[in-house]
């Protein structure tokens, strides 16, 4: 009886480890006197660079404990941080950028010389490891605008969610790629000393703008190399490149070819709204308006997997496939199928995929064309704003500089009330320069490309949270078409009190006490009570800003008088 032909393991092993090491040594030839001057020990470490996903896959499987989903993606776990950690982000103060950040407690100083310490610790902790993994890409689809990134780090996770970020090289680019203008040395298994002068903890994430480097240590959590970037791209875009970054999503109409930017914090429904069949996508999170036109900086979506599901999110949902990772998600050990309502490690769950598996993303994601509308999303606990209102100039800069939304109250800590949240520029954890200046900026390219702005409101209506109820989303998702078609530049507007917004009388489809919240609510002595300490929290916020910004655009939030 004729025995079937098995491949023994061991040949399979070697055969395929020698393939990777032939790929890996030829591609990084030219830059292995970069990284022996870089301290690295070539002799005694594996450098990996841009490996094929499926290697990174096994790698991850084999060396971290990763497994497959039975949807094929690749599900992952970043250890005790299971989100950013704000507090123990530094940048370095340095004479190239250090009039020019804005600094405080979102920009913390960190020495020179406390720097090349950690940065060294770093790279001593990856001489240690037997696979380093290097991903050399792309932040920005725009050539002109784009920075080369490399980063350097000791888990195939890492590698796989960067190759997923940033925007993948062709054969040809890779070839060519040259000096990054930018590295990341990701050592994040390992802890920082907390003895070292500025340390705050065991874990630091920190950028240097005069060395162009990020050193991560004590976080295995992805998404601080993804806001590095972004950090680095809002820094180095008005700073270097006089283009504006902004934390938002973008999309295009397929018929007019208009470009719509959606401003909004968690929560307040800029992946979803953003996401329309007559639309394509340019992206859902950081983009830069340039002289000619907006593109994205990354090449991948990080997506949200709480409570996820076919039916509320079918692009998303389709997308987590192989090449995808699932980060911290519980999975059923009999079937392997992800259980996106289990909470149990952390409620951040995500899912990092190219965008390419978006059905109908914009590819390359570049348009050469100004956007025509800004909408500014808001999701307001309290139930006063109105759902959507049109926005004068001075406005726009007002609530672009406040980022307003609102957190519904916590049952479990006996919350009772919203909780306002203001995050400047709607990307105050991010921010880098002053706010003033993405504001100036923001205010010129929409004075210039004539760019009308709405604030929609996705909140409560007829009643704050736990009286009222939250605004049906088919109303706003007609709101929104009615932005693209031009409908409600035809409209006719009565001006809404206290916060002085202009709002349309009607609108085909939405329900008219609907758009003048003081109809919606039937104790109107609440609503003025409730529009009032609304108004006054804005007040509250805003005095940050106030002296670094005009007088029309101060005069352009609430009056209470």
């Amino acid at each position: 009886m004729k025995t079937p032909y098995v491949t023994p393991h061991i040949l399979h092993r070697n055969y395929a480890q020698a393939a990777d090491q032939d790929v890996a040594g030829h591609l990084i030839g030219r830059d292995l006197e970069y990284f022996s001057q870089a301290g690295f020990d070539m002799d005694s470490i594996q450098l990996k660079r841009n490996a094929p996903v499926a290697q990174l896959y096994e790698d991850a499987i084999r060396y971290e404990g990763a497994i497959i989903s039975s949807s094929g993606a690749l599900i992952n776990f970043s250890g005790k941080k299971t989100g950013r950690s704000p507090k123990d982000k530094r940048i370095v103060y340095e004479e190239t950028s250090k009039d020019d950040i804005w600094w405080g407690s979102v920009n913390i100083k960190m020495d020179e010389h406390t720097f090349e310490i950690n940065r060294e610790r770093a790279i001593d902790y990856l001489n240690t490891r037997d696979n380093v993994y290097v991903f050399d890409g792309f932040a920005g689809w725009d050539p002109k605008y784009r920075i080369k990134v490399r980063v350097i780090c000791a888990r195939a996770y890492h590698a796989l969610f960067m190759n997923n970020m940033l925007i993948r090289p062709t054969e040809e680019e890779l070839e060519n790629f040259g000096e990054p203008d930018f590295i990341i040395y990701n050592a994040g298994q390992f802890p920082a000393n907390r003895f070292t002068k500025g340390m705050s903890s065991t874990t630091s994430v920190e950028i240097n703008f005069k060395r162009m480097e990020m050193v991560i240590l004590g976080t295995e959590y992805a998404g601080e190399m993804k806001k590095g970037i972004f950090s680095v791209m809002h820094y180095l875009q008005p700073i270097k490149f006089g283009q504006l970054s902004l934390h938002s999503s973008a999309n295009v109409g397929m018929e007019k070819g208009d470009v719509t930017l959606f401003f909004g914090l968690s929560g307040t429904g800029k992946t979803t709204l953003s996401a329309d069949p007559r639309r394509l996508l340019i992206g859902d999170d950081e983009h830069v308006w340039s002289d000619s036109g907006v593109f994205n900086i990354e090449g991948g979506c990080y997506a949200k997997c709480i409570n996820l599901s076919r039916e509320k999110e079918p692009e998303i949902f389709n997308a987590i496939r192989f090449g995808s990772i699932l980060e911290n998600v519980v999975y059923n050990p009999a079937t392997r199928s992800p259980d996106y309502d289990d909470i149990s490690i952390t409620e951040n769950t995500r899912c990092a995929y190219p965008i390419e598996y978006i059905p109908n993303a914009q590819i390359p994601c570049v348009v050469d064309t100004q956007p025509s509308n800004i909408i500014m999303l808001t999701c307001d606990a309290f139930g006063v704003l109105p759902p959507v209102s049109k926005l004068s100039p001075d406005q726009a800069s007002y609530h672009f500089l406040a980022g307003y939304t609102s957190k519904t109250p916590g049952t479990e800590d006996g919350v009772l009330e919203p909780i306002p949240t203001f995050s400047t520029c709607y990307s105050a954890p991010f921010i880098v320069l002053h706010p003033g200046r993405y504001a100036e900026m923001l205010a010129e390219r929409m004075a210039k490309h004539n760019v009308s702005c709405w604030l929609i409101n996705t909140g409560w209506t007829g009643g704050k949270y736990g009286y009222g109820k939250r605004c049906p989303l088919p109303y706003t998702r007609r709101i929104v078409d009615a932005v693209h078609s031009g409908e409600l530049l035809q409209a006719e507007y009565e001006e809404f009190g206290v916060f002085g917004l202009q709002i349309p009388t009607s609108l085909e489809g939405v329900p008219r006490e609907l758009l003048n919240p003081r109809l919606a609510w039937s104790d109107k002595e609440s609503f003025e009570r409730e529009v009032r300490k609304l108004g006054g929290m804005f007040q509250k916020a805003f005095k940050l800003y106030e002296p670094d910004v005009s007088e029309n655009v101060r005069a352009a939030g609430p009056k209470l008088d």
